[in-house]
């Protein structure tokens, strides 16, 4: 039964009108070529009323195609969603607990009193939390209510990636080297490694999405491995146990995707290339890959159609391989569920993946051949995430979104996502904010379409990894197809440092933000009527001014002429012409007939300027060139020795604390443990030292930059 708050609750708000047609086109796909069909076969009955149980963008998705079939629907939330985008886009909206996943959205009692409650027939899972829970499955069986994917039988057998792995031998399916059965301990997983030979992949038994999963080159990192890898799976899946396989050095992962009804037909619905990714998680993906020839492609679909059919699999799901540069491929394993990156799939065959799971669910059979599948154009799906990508590619990011603006005004452009302007990221769930997909009839024309959405991408209030993303989309390697899950630590060695700036686009930043500066000012002087600024000064059109920029100043002279300035700057002449709307976030400009969006994301009084140019973020400051001049006479700010200091580098939870003051730690000895969203990192000495002080324990929750031990 729920507890008696959620249950108040829940009556209280049981029932929410669905009013705000821009909130439910902000949070659903925008139509776009090729997105998939909009067209439902009105006399094909199905559901009257669909609970969706997850949140956020997935729980939107799923009530977009829900409404183009006639569906009500139901939303569960925690009490800190009660608020949340996919709770007033629903039909009727049941609170289900607390914040804490295990308490609302993991809370099978309280879901299936929902159910009951508002009369649902049927329930999506969306992705991740109960999707693949076996037991989630049974309970609405037992209660008549139609679970909108396949059946336990299949849940479970593909839900072990040891059994899975077992099965798919069976059905002839090219599996990984590795060792089949449960590792006991640590001793055991190096005795393992050893035999199957280094390096090898850790990785959690029920796992999924990256967590529990990790990289060993020798017995030191397996033994690590296994006691991080067995927390992790613990915490994200209540069942710690490991296996252990072949890593395969450069792969690609490479999935099809399958489509399965209840009358023993399966169709593959090609390919999503996924192999950008950090710490095993998917970052950008794109349908279909370069790197397949139709001969391989097929292969892999028929062998992901065979493993389908050998669970006797209904409803949408997805084969994950792994291929090396040969084009050999393996089973890696097989998500029993919609999986996240299925807009791409969508865009290139036309098809809607949710509609067709509601159908299959009901009974229906498939509507399509094999030969019905088509790949039309090229659409690339970048995962926007509230994350620092400075950080390990990406460590999470909390806070209030004061300002968002997605770029659903550009054409073959679609936005999935759960969040408005004023909407909160916590530390209790996912940090992502949206998937980003663009579609052309080309890869260059989807790439293209991608780098304009993500310069008009509007968020503020928490850090997020556009920077990342518009790199990746835009470097060489990735444009030529030369990628691997290796592709992220290889291009980025030393860490992501966002956009390296050259010459040329170097000018165009210190040009514009000069121009910049005297558009503000003539704004002020005009708006504020300051008198006491001479009158020959408010006509003055030519400004001497010094742009510093990385610690390095220039001195540019500036020019107007209507709404064109003209920019003398390191020898160069640079015409910039803009709407100059400085109420807008946006700022679009034309620099020397080339066109550039650029984001200002603050000014202040002192002249300093941050700027969004080519994806990153840039703190420039402009001042008078007799400014500038005087300004050596300042004192400067000394910067925190941070060698004698640990601080948290996320918002996130003490798992484990190692040292006590007194200690001696060496250069990369480990310190302490946070977990930030299910994921566990360890902290470590950036030098040998004793320890001073701890200011952390097991079980506290730190905010990002909290300080957790201090060397002597």
């Amino acid at each position: 039964m729920m507890a008696a708050h959620s249950v108040n609750a829940s009556l209280n708000r049981l029932v929410f009108a669905v009013k705000h047609a821009s909130l439910q086109s902000r949070c659903c796909p925008v139509p776009c070529r090729a997105q998939y069909s909009t067209v439902h076969s009105s006399g094909e009955k199905t559901f009257d009323k669909i609970l969706i149980a997850n949140r956020g963008e997935i729980a939107c998705r799923v009530m977009k195609t829900c409404k183009k079939m006639g569906i009500k629907t139901v939303a569960v939330h925690s009490d800190v969603d009660a608020s949340a985008v996919h709770v007033k886009m629903a039909a009727e909206a049941v609170c289900v607990g607390p914040a804490p996943t295990n308490k609302s959205y993991l809370n099978m009692d309280a879901i299936m009193e929902a159910i009951r409650m508002t009369g649902a027939q049927a329930v999506h899972p969306g992705y991740g939390f109960l999707s693949e829970n076996k037991e989630f499955a049974k309970r609405l069986a037992a209660e008549g209510v139609t679970f909108i994917g396949p059946d336990t039988h299949a849940i479970h057998a593909m839900g072990d990636k040891i059994e899975s792995k077992l099965l798919a031998k069976a059905a002839n399916v090219n599996t990984i080297p590795g060792y089949d059965g449960v590792v006991k301990n640590a001793d055991e997983a190096v005795t393992i490694a050893n035999d199957i030979g280094y390096p090898v992949m850790i990785k959690a038994s029920a796992g999924g999405g990256g967590k529990g999963m990790r990289i060993a080159w020798n017995d030191d990192e397996t033994r690590e491995g296994f006691r991080f890898s067995s927390q992790e799976a613990a915490s994200s899946f209540g069942d710690d146990r490991l296996l252990i396989e072949k890593y395969i050095d450069n792969p690609r992962h490479i999935e099809i995707q399958v489509l399965a009804d209840k009358h023993g037909n399966a169709l593959w619905l090609n390919e999503r290339e996924c192999s950008i990714q950090r710490r095993n998680q998917k970052v950008v993906e794109e349908a279909p890959s370069m790197f397949l020839d139709p001969s391989t492609r097929r292969a892999m679909g028929e062998q992901a159609v065979q493993l389908a059919k050998a669970v006797q699999y209904s409803s949408a799901g997805t084969v994950e391989f792994l291929v090396d540069s040969q084009r050999n491929f393996y089973f890696l394993e097989m998500n029993t569920r919609l999986q996240v990156e299925h807009p791409i799939t969508e865009c290139i065959t036309g098809l809607d993946l949710v509609e067709q799971m509601i159908r299959v669910a009901k009974g229906h059979r498939l509507k399509h051949e094999q030969e019905d599948i088509p790949i039309n154009g090229w659409a690339i799906e970048s995962r926007v995430y509230a994350e620092d990508p400075y950080k390990s590619f990406g460590l999470p990011s909390i806070g209030r979104l004061s300002q968002y603006q997605e770029p659903v005004n550009l054409s073959n452009v679609r936005v999935d996502s759960g969040i408005q302007e004023g909407s909160d990221i916590s530390i209790y769930y996912d940090p992502m904010i949206s998937k980003l997909v663009t579609y052309g009839a080309t890869r260059a024309e989807a790439l293209a379409k991608m780098e304009d959405a993500l310069d008009n991408y509007v968020i503020r209030g928490v850090t997020h990894n556009i920077p990342l993303l518009r790199e990746i989309i835009t470097h060489p390697r990735f444009i030529s197809g030369d990628i691997s899950t290796n592709f992220l630590p290889e291009v980025y060695p030393d860490g992501f440092k966002g956009h390296q700036l050259q010459a040329g686009p170097r000018m165009e930043l210190l040009a514009s933000a000069a121009a910049l500066h005297v558009v503000a000012q003539l704004r002020s002087q005009k708006v504020l009527g300051n008198l006491r600024v001479a009158s020959s000064s408010v006509a003055c059109s030519r400004w001497e001014l010094c742009v510093e920029l990385e610690k390095e100043r220039h001195f540019v002279e500036v020019t107007k002429a209507g709404n064109a300035y003209t920019v003398d700057v390191g020898g160069q002449t640079l015409e910039i012409i803009g709407q100059w709307n400085l109420a807008s976030t946006l700022l679009p400009l034309t620099i020397n007939n080339e066109q550039r969006m650029l984001q200002c994301l603050s000014r202040d009084a002192s002249g300093e300027i941050v700027l969004q140019f080519l994806g990153t973020s840039f703190k420039v400051r402009v001042m008078s060139k007799l400014a500038a001049e005087l300004s050596c006479y300042m004192a400067e700010k000394v910067p925190e020795d941070t060698s004698s200091i640990l601080r948290s580098p996320m918002p996130g939870t003490v798992v484990a604390v190692s040292v006590k003051p007194g200690d001696t730690v060496a250069e990369g000895q480990e310190i302490c443990v946070i977990e930030a969203m299910k994921m566990q990192n360890s902290m470590t000495a950036v030098k040998q030292a004793k320890v001073k002080s701890v200011h952390c324990k097991p079980g506290e929750t730190v905010g990002e930059g909290d300080l957790l031990v201090e060397l002597e």
